[in-house]
């Protein structure tokens, strides 16, 4: 892993763990908030590991698009869903259909930051 690609997954590390913390209060918007950011950041190390220059872009599916393989399942896309909605309340309406995330959608975003981080951590570390 070269010394740029480390520093995404520092943050992506950083955002999961803001996750963790946020869940425990149970402040759900955050917790999708910082799930989505760590893939973002995780997804742009593993890009940057490879070679590639990620853009400036805050959508997973973008980023995915980049990839020769998407080793990260459809789940992945639905934290796509939370990046404007939980950062911003004067988010378009129905962009969420029932609101804020609630524990459930909460849940799903850390399972889901967490496979992604710990599969892209494993596949730099292969690569060192």
């Amino acid at each position: 892993m070269n010394a740029e690609s480390e520093r995404w997954l520092v943050f992506a590390q950083e955002d999961l763990h803001i996750a963790e913390l946020a869940f425990t209060k149970g402040i759900y918007n955050q917790v999708c908030f910082h799930a989505q950011q760590c893939v973002e950041k995780a997804i742009k190390g593993f890009l940057v590991f490879q070679g590639i220059t990620p853009p400036r872009t805050h959508k997973i599916a973008d980023l995915l698009t980049l990839l020769e393989i998407d080793p990260f399942g459809v789940e992945v896309l639905l934290l796509d869903l939370f990046y404007i909605p939980t950062r911003y309340p004067d988010a378009l309406p129905g962009i969420l259909g029932e609101g804020l995330p609630e524990r459930h959608d909460a849940e799903q975003a850390l399972e889901t930051a967490r496979k992604v981080l710990e599969k892209i951590t494993r596949l730099t570390e292969k690569g060192k």
